[in-house]
């Protein structure tokens, strides 16, 4: 059954000035396409709680943090303050603060080796779209990979550069052994683009 697209935001540049509206972009998406969970990227929690305070009752959030991994780039970990994930948890949101990277957890990550791996060439063709569309998949993947997300339906995935969301797409979620999976119902799929800076950023 046909359907009229909704309005697309590109911007011009990444980063967290784009907060509101990806926010708007995914509220419109939540009240025309009937997609009940959205999966937002935030480090601090502060993102995914503009995004639950906003939405209210109109869908269920996922609350992605960070890996005990970052360590090794030279951050602090955990990220979440208690009294912010106490806040997010009141508001209904299921909080993973402790999670996998799944883009990043290859035996050659930090290998001595020049060896290539699925996951980073999946993660850099992602990058080829932006920061934030690699971290959108990614957090999708990583919640179902956690059992606190269906596979094989449509959901909201929720991204950003550094802070802030500045991308947000409708894609199916999958677990990342299904990614390329044989059945084409179990693919992952990026379904729309609702919004995206033009501009990419590059984590080196």
């Amino acid at each position: 059954m046909p359907f009229k697209l909704q309005e697309v935001y590109y911007f011009s540049k990444p980063g967290k000035d784009n907060t509101d509206l990806v926010l708007k972009a995914v509220k419109k998406a939540v009240e025309t396409r009937g997609i009940r969970d959205i999966v937002v990227a935030s480090t601090s929690g502060k993102t995914a709680l503009a995004f639950a305070g906003s939405l209210e009752d109109e869908a269920r959030i996922i609350c992605v943090s960070e890996s005990s991994y970052r360590r090794e780039w030279g951050s602090s970990f955990p990220c979440i303050d208690p009294e912010v994930k106490e806040k997010l948890e009141s508001k209904g949101v299921i909080v993973l603060d402790r999670i996998p990277y799944i883009l990043h957890n290859s035996l050659y990550e930090s290998s001595a080796y020049t060896i290539p791996s699925p996951e980073a060439t999946f993660r850099d063709t992602l990058y080829a779209f932006g920061q934030g569309m690699k971290v959108a998949v990614e957090v999708v993947l990583t919640s179902v990979d956690c059992g606190v997300l269906e596979p094989y339906k449509y959901v909201i995935g929720v991204g950003g550069s550094g802070q802030g969301a500045d991308t947000a797409v409708v894609l199916r979620s999958t677990y990342p052994a299904t990614v390329f999976a044989k059945e084409k119902e179990k693919k992952l799929e990026i379904r729309e683009i609702l919004a995206m800076p033009l501009e990419k950023k590059y984590w080196e």
